[in-house]
């Protein structure tokens, strides 16, 4: 494994209803190099396509924004920070074009889109240190789901499910052992589940430093624990290493 770590994004779309709120997420492939198996938030690497589309829009320091929405519009066809008439209909076209092998640009101007970047608000920026086969160095956005019924659709061959659920619901399928979710994402789902809706998640984001969460380990009573720093949102900062990588 190369010590340098790959440029990463991954967009957590939340999603307001009389029921309480709810959050995108996909479930990984048993097959995929990283988080097999796993439920995580839409995203991936940033590649270049998103550096030259980032550069076009006049914001160069923003393909991680750009990644994001892709990445997103990928794996499950929702399509959040769009300007212009999406439908789920067309999100769905957009993800085969995408998975296919098309270029999100081509594709936003031949369907007169634009992408908001500045609908997405930086939530988080985390570095698993750890020796895993990759090691990501991920931007976490937030941003509101489209307006409309979107059902996801999870990206053949990478995704195995795409669902909207409750932070909380996660939480308990993964304590529950019916699901699996790697430690940065259970930490994000935790301090997910501290809001009720969408604002609160905003004033959450904007209230806390998104500097690098790097965790590491210590010992805690005579047991080794994953920790990662406190005053950044987060209601569990320490988990147990038994635990912290086998959910």
């Amino acid at each position: 494994m190369s010590d340098d770590a790959i440029p990463a994004a991954t967009l957590v779309v939340w999603k307001d209803s009389g029921t309480g709120p709810e959050i995108l997420v996909v479930e990984r492939a048993a097959t995929m190099a990283f988080a097999a198996g796993a439920i995580v938030f839409p995203g991936g690497r940033i590649d270049d396509a998103d550096r030259r589309l980032a550069v076009a829009l006049g914001r160069p320091g923003d393909a991680a924004r750009v990644t994001a929405i892709r990445e997103t519009i990928e794996e499950t066809g929702v399509m959040p920070a769009i300007e212009g008439k999406v439908t789920p209909v067309l999100g769905l076209k957009i993800q085969a074009s995408l998975n296919s092998g098309a270029d999100l640009s081509t594709l936003l101007h031949a369907h007169g889109l634009q992408l908001d970047l500045d609908a997405l608000t930086p939530f988080a920026r985390w570095m698993p240190a750890f020796k895993q086969p990759r090691k990501f160095d991920t931007l976490f956005y937030v941003a509101a789901a489209p307006a409309g019924l979107w059902i996801p659709s999870p990206q053949e061959g990478e995704c195995v499910a795409a669902e909207w659920a409750s932070p909380m619901q996660l939480l308990d399928r993964v304590d529950r052992g019916e699901a699996s979710a790697i430690f940065p994402t259970k930490r994000n789902l935790e301090r997910l589940a501290q809001h009720l809706d969408f604002e609160s998640v905003l004033a959450d984001a904007r209230n806390h430093s998104i500097d690098t969460i790097i965790p590491w380990v210590e010992d805690v009573d005579g047991a080794p624990h994953v920790k990662i720093p406190d005053g950044r949102g987060y209601p569990v900062i320490s988990e147990p290493l038994a635990t912290a990588f086998r959910a």
